[in-house]
């Protein structure tokens, strides 16, 4: 059975590295900083800068100025012990003040923790970013084993649970253009008429719920939440995990029950009104 940590019926997927930008301006330096966030955010252990160059194609001179810099205004931190360098939580302090997320995390961590014991599964709490879902909260069941994935995860928004949900309940603007990214960056036409029913279906039930494709035994189920005006925000996803004992806490229906109730009481805190007005 796999330990805690690992992750569950949601397809987490990476991030190319030392990809090129095109656009009208041209900032070297700056494009290369980002390159070098994007590479060490797939590899936490951290790189040394020769080993960042070697990834991203770059000349060991040309980075080396650059993370010097990043690092002096603690964005990068360097280890004492192998010199490799790391993401500092900087980039996550500046994340969560500079977007709605300090405030939704806030409303829905300790929602999540009593889920998380009540229910004796995990949860995770998913955004749209770009063409994916980001993990910007996690809570792990109280037990010995489960699932969860880590945070910062990356989730397939077209073949998750937790990515119908986002595509269900996000405005149809974003959605057209999110399609129409994953369309470019995929080569290929995603089928649209099958996608707009399933997300159809989505939001008259008011969530999702499937077996995971990926792992045996794992049930995903994932609910929105909303905010003030109506708004949108996330969705709350419980990768229901059954024993073959039957020891869990709750059953599958007692877990979704459970879940909703959960984000209603987050979307009321974050100013939701339902139907009102």
């Amino acid at each position: 059975m796999t330990r805690k940590g690992k992750p569950d019926g949601e397809r987490a997927g990476g991030r190319a590295e030392g990809r090129v930008r095109k656009g009208s301006y041209a900032a070297p330096a700056l494009d290369k900083a980002f390159q070098i966030i994007e590479l060490l955010a797939d590899h936490p252990e951290g790189l040394l800068v020769s080993e960042m160059a070697v990834a991203l194609g770059r000349s060991l001179g040309e980075l080396f100025r650059i993370v010097v810099v990043m690092e002096e205004a603690r964005y990068l931190e360097k280890s004492p012990a192998d010199d490799r360098y790391r993401v500092t939580y900087k980039f996550l302090d500046i994340a969560y003040r500079a977007t709605p997320a300090r405030r939704l995390t806030a409303a829905a961590l300790p929602e999540m923790q009593a889920l998380a014991m009540t229910a004796g599964q995990s949860c995770h709490l998913v955004v749209i970013e770009g063409g994916a879902g980001l993990v910007i909260a996690r809570e792990e069941n109280p037990g010995t084993r489960g699932f969860a994935l880590r945070m910062g995860a990356s989730i397939d928004l077209l073949n998750s649970c937790s990515g119908k949900v986002l595509l269900a309940f996000a405005p149809s603007g974003q959605v057209g253009r999110i399609i129409d990214r994953l369309e470019l960056v995929q080569g290929r036409p995603i089928g649209r008429a099958g996608l707009s029913e399933a997300l159809d279906r989505v939001r008259a039930q008011g969530h999702e719920l499937r077996e995971s494709p990926i792992t045996r035994g794992v049930t995903d189920i994932s609910y929105p939440v909303f905010g003030f005006g109506g708004e949108f925000m996330a969705a709350l996803t419980i990768p229901f995990m059954e024993t073959i004992d039957g020891s869990q806490s709750v059953t599958l229906a007692e877990a979704r029950k459970l879940l909703a109730e959960t984000t209603a009481r987050i979307s009321t805190q974050l100013g939701y009104r339902g139907n009102e007005g």
